[in-house]
Protein backbone atom coordinates (compact mmCIF):
# COMPACT_ATOMS: atom_id res chain seq x y z
CA UNK A 1 0.00 0.00 0.00
CA UNK A 2 1.48 3.42 -0.92
CA UNK A 3 2.22 5.77 1.93
CA UNK A 4 0.14 8.96 2.24
CA UNK A 5 1.98 12.11 1.27
CA UNK A 6 2.11 13.38 4.88
CA UNK A 7 4.06 10.29 5.95
CA UNK A 8 1.50 9.09 8.51
CA UNK A 9 0.17 5.55 8.40
CA UNK A 10 -3.22 4.93 6.74
CA UNK A 11 -6.30 5.16 8.96
CA UNK A 12 -6.82 1.41 8.76
CA UNK A 13 -3.75 0.93 10.95
CA UNK A 14 -4.64 0.77 14.67
CA UNK A 15 -1.84 3.03 15.89
CA UNK A 16 -0.07 6.20 14.89
CA UNK A 17 3.64 6.70 15.26
CA UNK A 18 5.05 9.50 17.41
CA UNK A 19 5.77 11.80 14.46
CA UNK A 20 2.20 11.62 13.26
CA UNK A 21 0.84 12.22 16.76
CA UNK A 22 3.10 15.22 17.18
CA UNK A 23 1.91 16.53 13.84
CA UNK A 24 -1.73 16.16 14.85
CA UNK A 25 -1.07 17.95 18.13
CA UNK A 26 0.72 20.77 16.36
CA UNK A 27 -2.20 21.19 13.94
CA UNK A 28 -4.72 21.15 16.78
CA UNK A 29 -2.94 23.73 18.92
CA UNK A 30 -2.06 27.14 17.55
CA UNK A 31 -0.13 29.37 19.93
CA UNK A 32 -0.25 33.13 19.81
CA UNK A 33 2.91 34.99 18.79
CA UNK A 34 3.35 35.97 22.43
CA UNK A 35 3.26 32.39 23.70
CA UNK A 36 5.59 31.29 20.93
CA UNK A 37 8.14 33.84 22.19
CA UNK A 38 7.80 32.54 25.75
CA UNK A 39 8.01 28.88 24.75
CA UNK A 40 11.12 29.43 22.64
CA UNK A 41 12.84 31.34 25.44
CA UNK A 42 11.99 28.69 28.04
CA UNK A 43 13.21 25.81 25.88
CA UNK A 44 16.49 27.56 25.15
CA UNK A 45 17.14 28.25 28.85
CA UNK A 46 16.10 24.70 29.72
CA UNK A 47 18.80 23.08 27.60
CA UNK A 48 21.55 24.25 29.96
CA UNK A 49 19.46 23.43 33.05
CA UNK A 50 18.96 19.87 31.84
CA UNK A 51 22.68 19.48 31.27
CA UNK A 52 23.59 20.91 34.68
CA UNK A 53 20.93 18.85 36.45
CA UNK A 54 22.66 15.76 35.10
CA UNK A 55 26.08 16.98 36.27
CA UNK A 56 25.33 18.46 39.69
CA UNK A 57 28.81 17.82 41.04
CA UNK A 58 30.27 20.24 38.47
CA UNK A 59 28.04 23.17 39.38
CA UNK A 60 29.72 26.27 40.75
CA UNK A 61 27.69 27.14 43.85
CA UNK A 62 27.78 30.33 45.86
CA UNK A 63 25.76 31.34 48.92
CA UNK A 64 23.01 33.94 48.66
CA UNK A 65 21.94 34.00 52.30
CA UNK A 66 21.22 31.12 54.68
CA UNK A 67 20.15 27.99 52.83
CA UNK A 68 19.30 30.07 49.76
CA UNK A 69 21.70 28.91 47.07
CA UNK A 70 22.23 30.58 43.76
CA UNK A 71 23.95 28.51 41.12
CA UNK A 72 25.72 29.27 37.92
CA UNK A 73 22.81 27.49 36.23
CA UNK A 74 20.30 29.88 37.83
CA UNK A 75 22.11 33.03 36.67
CA UNK A 76 22.81 31.65 33.21
CA UNK A 77 19.16 30.70 32.73
CA UNK A 78 18.00 34.19 33.67
CA UNK A 79 20.40 35.84 31.25
CA UNK A 80 19.26 33.49 28.47
CA UNK A 81 15.62 34.27 29.19
CA UNK A 82 16.31 38.00 29.35
CA UNK A 83 18.17 37.97 26.04
CA UNK A 84 15.52 35.94 24.23
CA UNK A 85 12.55 37.88 25.59
CA UNK A 86 14.19 41.24 24.93
CA UNK A 87 15.07 40.20 21.40
CA UNK A 88 11.41 39.52 20.69
CA UNK A 89 9.92 42.37 22.75
CA UNK A 90 12.76 44.91 23.16
CA UNK A 91 10.76 47.61 24.92
CA UNK A 92 9.30 45.52 27.73
CA UNK A 93 10.48 45.76 31.34
CA UNK A 94 11.96 42.73 33.07
CA UNK A 95 11.76 41.61 36.71
CA UNK A 96 13.90 38.58 37.51
CA UNK A 97 14.85 36.79 40.71
CA UNK A 98 18.59 37.16 40.16
CA UNK A 99 18.95 40.47 38.31
CA UNK A 100 16.08 42.41 39.86
CA UNK A 101 14.10 45.00 37.91
CA UNK A 102 15.30 46.26 34.54
CA UNK A 103 13.18 49.08 33.18
CA UNK A 104 12.08 49.17 29.55
CA UNK A 105 10.81 51.91 27.27
CA UNK A 106 7.35 50.29 27.31
CA UNK A 107 6.13 50.96 30.86
CA UNK A 108 2.89 49.04 30.38
CA UNK A 109 4.49 45.59 29.94
CA UNK A 110 6.80 43.70 32.31
CA UNK A 111 8.16 40.17 32.11
CA UNK A 112 8.20 38.59 35.59
CA UNK A 113 10.64 35.68 35.56
CA UNK A 114 11.97 33.01 37.87
CA UNK A 115 14.70 31.20 35.92
CA UNK A 116 14.84 28.32 38.37
CA UNK A 117 12.01 27.96 40.86
CA UNK A 118 12.91 25.18 43.27
CA UNK A 119 16.65 25.84 43.38
CA UNK A 120 17.15 23.73 46.51
CA UNK A 121 15.37 20.79 44.85
CA UNK A 122 17.60 21.24 41.81
CA UNK A 123 20.79 21.20 43.87
CA UNK A 124 19.69 18.06 45.69
CA UNK A 125 18.84 16.20 42.49
CA UNK A 126 15.08 16.37 43.08
CA UNK A 127 13.31 16.76 39.71
CA UNK A 128 10.75 19.27 40.98
CA UNK A 129 11.86 22.64 39.63
CA UNK A 130 10.71 24.96 36.88
CA UNK A 131 11.25 27.96 34.67
CA UNK A 132 8.43 30.47 35.27
CA UNK A 133 7.64 33.33 32.88
CA UNK A 134 4.74 35.71 33.36
CA UNK A 135 3.79 38.83 31.41
CA UNK A 136 2.12 41.69 33.23
CA UNK A 137 0.26 44.31 31.21
CA UNK A 138 -0.80 47.47 33.07
CA UNK A 139 -0.93 45.61 36.38
CA UNK A 140 -2.74 42.51 35.08
CA UNK A 141 -1.18 39.13 34.30
CA UNK A 142 -1.98 38.30 30.68
CA UNK A 143 0.27 35.32 29.90
CA UNK A 144 2.09 32.65 31.85
CA UNK A 145 4.39 29.69 31.26
CA UNK A 146 5.72 27.14 33.76
CA UNK A 147 8.12 24.52 32.42
CA UNK A 148 9.74 21.63 34.26
CA UNK A 149 12.71 20.53 32.11
CA UNK A 150 13.15 17.34 34.16
CA UNK A 151 9.93 15.77 32.87
CA UNK A 152 9.21 18.07 29.91
CA UNK A 153 5.88 19.24 31.31
CA UNK A 154 5.00 22.71 30.00
CA UNK A 155 2.02 24.61 31.40
CA UNK A 156 0.86 27.66 29.45
CA UNK A 157 -1.98 30.14 29.83
CA UNK A 158 -3.14 33.33 28.20
CA UNK A 159 -5.80 35.59 29.66
CA UNK A 160 -9.22 34.60 28.39
CA UNK A 161 -7.92 31.60 26.43
CA UNK A 162 -7.65 28.85 29.05
CA UNK A 163 -4.76 26.86 30.50
CA UNK A 164 -2.94 23.93 28.94
CA UNK A 165 -0.44 21.20 29.84
CA UNK A 166 1.54 19.94 26.85
CA UNK A 167 -1.26 21.12 24.51
CA UNK A 168 -4.07 19.53 26.54
CA UNK A 169 -6.68 21.75 28.21
CA UNK A 170 -6.55 21.57 32.00
CA UNK A 171 -9.09 22.37 34.71
CA UNK A 172 -8.96 22.63 38.48
CA UNK A 173 -10.24 19.65 40.46
CA UNK A 174 -13.94 19.43 41.25
CA UNK A 175 -13.87 18.38 44.91
CA UNK A 176 -16.05 20.56 47.10
CA UNK A 177 -14.94 19.67 50.63
CA UNK A 178 -11.61 20.37 52.25
CA UNK A 179 -11.99 17.02 54.02
CA UNK A 180 -11.58 15.31 50.62
CA UNK A 181 -8.75 17.54 49.45
CA UNK A 182 -5.01 17.19 49.01
CA UNK A 183 -3.46 20.59 49.68
CA UNK A 184 0.08 21.88 49.20
CA UNK A 185 1.80 24.50 51.32
CA UNK A 186 5.11 26.20 51.96
CA UNK A 187 7.15 25.78 55.12
CA UNK A 188 9.62 28.16 56.79
CA UNK A 189 13.29 27.33 56.86
CA UNK A 190 16.49 28.94 58.08
CA UNK A 191 16.31 32.68 57.58
CA UNK A 192 12.90 32.71 55.94
CA UNK A 193 9.33 32.68 57.20
CA UNK A 194 7.44 32.64 60.49
CA UNK A 195 7.69 29.17 62.09
CA UNK A 196 5.13 29.98 64.80
CA UNK A 197 2.48 31.06 62.30
CA UNK A 198 3.31 28.13 60.03
CA UNK A 199 2.78 25.67 62.88
CA UNK A 200 -0.61 27.22 63.66
CA UNK A 201 -1.70 27.02 60.04
CA UNK A 202 -0.48 23.48 59.41
CA UNK A 203 -2.05 22.28 62.67
CA UNK A 204 -5.43 23.62 61.57
CA UNK A 205 -5.06 22.24 58.04
CA UNK A 206 -4.01 18.78 59.24
CA UNK A 207 -7.32 18.54 61.07
CA UNK A 208 -9.32 19.51 57.98
CA UNK A 209 -7.68 17.96 54.88
CA UNK A 210 -7.12 14.42 53.65
CA UNK A 211 -3.49 15.15 52.75
CA UNK A 212 -0.94 17.95 53.18
CA UNK A 213 2.05 18.24 50.83
CA UNK A 214 5.22 20.33 50.57
CA UNK A 215 6.99 20.14 47.19
CA UNK A 216 9.35 23.11 47.27
CA UNK A 217 8.49 24.93 44.02
CA UNK A 218 5.67 27.47 44.23
CA UNK A 219 5.23 27.80 40.47
CA UNK A 220 4.68 24.06 40.09
CA UNK A 221 2.34 23.96 43.09
CA UNK A 222 0.11 26.49 41.30
CA UNK A 223 0.43 24.63 38.00
CA UNK A 224 -0.61 21.43 39.73
CA UNK A 225 -3.66 23.15 41.21
CA UNK A 226 -4.54 24.31 37.69
CA UNK A 227 -4.14 20.74 36.40
CA UNK A 228 -6.32 19.27 39.17
CA UNK A 229 -3.49 17.28 40.76
CA UNK A 230 -3.74 19.36 43.91
CA UNK A 231 -7.04 20.64 45.25
CA UNK A 232 -5.58 23.69 46.92
CA UNK A 233 -2.41 25.53 47.87
CA UNK A 234 -1.34 28.30 50.19
CA UNK A 235 2.04 29.80 51.00
CA UNK A 236 3.58 32.89 52.56
CA UNK A 237 6.86 34.78 52.08
CA UNK A 238 6.73 34.65 48.30
CA UNK A 239 8.03 37.01 45.63
CA UNK A 240 6.19 38.09 42.45
CA UNK A 241 8.33 35.83 40.26
CA UNK A 242 7.29 32.81 42.34
CA UNK A 243 3.59 33.22 41.55
CA UNK A 244 3.12 35.55 38.55
CA UNK A 245 2.64 32.84 35.92
CA UNK A 246 0.94 30.42 38.30
CA UNK A 247 -1.83 32.68 39.51
CA UNK A 248 -2.96 33.25 35.91
CA UNK A 249 -2.67 29.51 35.26
CA UNK A 250 -5.10 28.72 38.08
CA UNK A 251 -7.59 31.38 37.05
CA UNK A 252 -7.55 30.28 33.42
CA UNK A 253 -8.17 26.71 34.60
CA UNK A 254 -11.34 27.85 36.36
CA UNK A 255 -9.86 28.34 39.82
CA UNK A 256 -9.74 31.16 42.34
CA UNK A 257 -6.62 32.92 43.63
CA UNK A 258 -6.32 35.55 46.36
CA UNK A 259 -3.87 36.53 49.04
CA UNK A 260 -4.30 34.67 52.33
CA UNK A 261 -6.60 37.43 53.58
CA UNK A 262 -8.98 37.04 50.64
CA UNK A 263 -7.77 40.13 48.79
CA UNK A 264 -5.94 40.72 45.53
CA UNK A 265 -2.57 41.81 46.91
CA UNK A 266 -0.58 38.65 46.28
CA UNK A 267 2.47 40.56 45.02
CA UNK A 268 2.34 43.22 47.72
CA UNK A 269 1.72 40.92 50.69
CA UNK A 270 3.74 37.98 49.38
CA UNK A 271 1.21 35.25 50.15
CA UNK A 272 -1.35 33.29 48.17
CA UNK A 273 -4.26 30.86 48.48
CA UNK A 274 -5.57 28.95 45.46
CA UNK A 275 -8.09 26.28 44.57
CA UNK A 276 -11.50 25.86 43.02
CA UNK A 277 -14.20 28.18 44.37
CA UNK A 278 -15.31 25.91 47.22
CA UNK A 279 -11.87 24.71 48.32
CA UNK A 280 -10.31 28.17 48.14
CA UNK A 281 -13.10 29.55 50.31
CA UNK A 282 -12.52 26.82 52.90
CA UNK A 283 -8.75 27.44 52.77
CA UNK A 284 -9.29 31.10 53.63
CA UNK A 285 -11.62 30.12 56.48
CA UNK A 286 -9.04 27.70 57.89
CA UNK A 287 -6.26 30.31 57.65
CA UNK A 288 -8.43 32.82 59.45
CA UNK A 289 -9.08 30.32 62.23
CA UNK A 290 -5.36 29.60 62.52
CA UNK A 291 -4.54 33.28 62.90
CA UNK A 292 -7.00 33.56 65.75
CA UNK A 293 -5.53 30.57 67.60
Amino acid sequence: MPQPKNGCRPRSRPALDGACLRGQTARAMHHSALLNVMIAAARKAARALKRDFGELEKLQVSLKGPANFVTAADCRAEETLHAELMKARPGYGFLGEEGGRREGADKSHTWIVDPLDGTTNFLHGIPQFAISIGLEREGTMVAGLIYNPANDEMFIAERGKGAFLNEQRIRVAGRKRLADAVVACGLPHIGRGDPVLARKETNVMQERVTGLRRFGAAALDLAWVAAGRLDGYWERDLKPWDIAAGLLMVREAGGFVTDCDGGDEMFGKGHIAAGNEAIQKELLSALKAANKA
